[in-house]
């Protein structure tokens, strides 16, 4: 098996971090990426780079970050004890973008690569990461085009792992308490080392490389639709439920809280405004609705 090439992991990482905010800046029109560098007093650090207040991006964050440790967190060897006593390093780029037109919808991408070394014994490491779709009113143009991008960039690494990961994304991106799923899914993988570090890197990149063709064209096509205080409302509402995933589910934000990592950065995810609403239910038959009744569904969307 190939053994793993953090500098190069690296490099991708940061090159792929630039080029995404270099096709959001100008699917955006308007606004631009404030950069922000910092260090953690642990080990490593990062690349933040958000937007905000932008011509179609209410708040955007594309993260990279490079954290470091001696030993892993309890939490985590508590579930893996083949990382006890290990140091480690975790790379990654993250990224959430809300636009303000209720009609562009919310995206999420992440790509990452962790590896935990001991004098004397092999790595243990891995590739993870993936992206869903968050719209809050439907398209199916749109449902379909997000999932041909996701399928033809897994296609050159088998038939199987499109509907492997888009399954997994499916039951990962899903709010039990809630009894739905985020949005319409996308890809979702984790712990991929098996093909050995050169075919996981390139799966990985694949996936990272994507994210714009699947995202920016849909942008493209909504940014300039009218919208009334009724949709701006329902968004905020549906809003609502990305805070609830990423402070109760996710594992990024977990782990970047369990391992020390900077908090302005890792909560960057969350919308500038939200609201909820108690008990409130969609008017029958209104497009709030049709969102419930056929997109927040799982399925084959090509």
């Amino acid at each position: 098996m190939s053994q793993p090439d953090k500098h190069a992991v690296k490099a991708y990482l940061l090159d792929l971090q630039e080029r995404i905010c270099v096709a959001l800046t100008s699917a955006d029109g308007g606004g631009q990426f404030i950069e922000d560098t910092w260090q953690r007093e642990e080990g490593g650090g990062g690349r933040s780079r958000v937007l905000t207040q932008g011509a179609v991006i209410e708040k955007g964050g594309v993260n990279f970050s490079h954290v470091t440790g001696s030993q892993m967190p309890a939490s985590a060897t508590a579930h893996r004890p083949e990382l006890a006593g290990r140091r480690f390093e975790a790379m990654g780029v993250s990224l959430v973008i809300h636009p303000e037109n209720p009609f562009v919808p919310t995206s999420h991408a992440n790509v990452r690569f962790f590896i935990a070394e001991k004098d004397g014994e092999p790595p243990v490491w891995w590739f993870g990461g993936g992206y869903d779709l968050t719209p809050y009113y439907g398209f199916d143009e749109d449902c379909q085009h997000w999932h041909q991008t996701a399928k033809n960039a897994c296609a050159p690494f088998g038939e199987s792992v499109y509907p492997a990961y888009k399954k997994w994304c499916d039951e990962y991106f899903f709010l039990k308490h809630r009894g739905e799923p985020r949005g319409i899914g996308g890809l979702f993988f984790d712990d991929l080392n098996a093909a050995g570090f050169e075919q996981s890197f390139a799966l990985m990149r694949a996936v990272g490389d994507s994210y714009t063709a699947a995202y920016v064209p849909i942008m493209e096509r909504r940014k300039a639709l009218p919208f009334s205080e009724r949709e701006r409302q329902f968004q905020l509402y549906r809003r609502g439920r990305y805070v609830e995933f990423n402070l109760v589910y996710d594992r990024g934000t977990l782990f970047g809280l369990q391992t020390g990592g900077r908090t302005e950065s890792i909560l960057m995810s969350l919308p500038p405004l939200v609201r909820w609403e108690y008990d409130w239910k969609p008017e029958a038959g209104s497009p709030e609705a049709q969102l419930y009744e056929r997109y927040l569904r799982a399925q084959d969307w090509v």
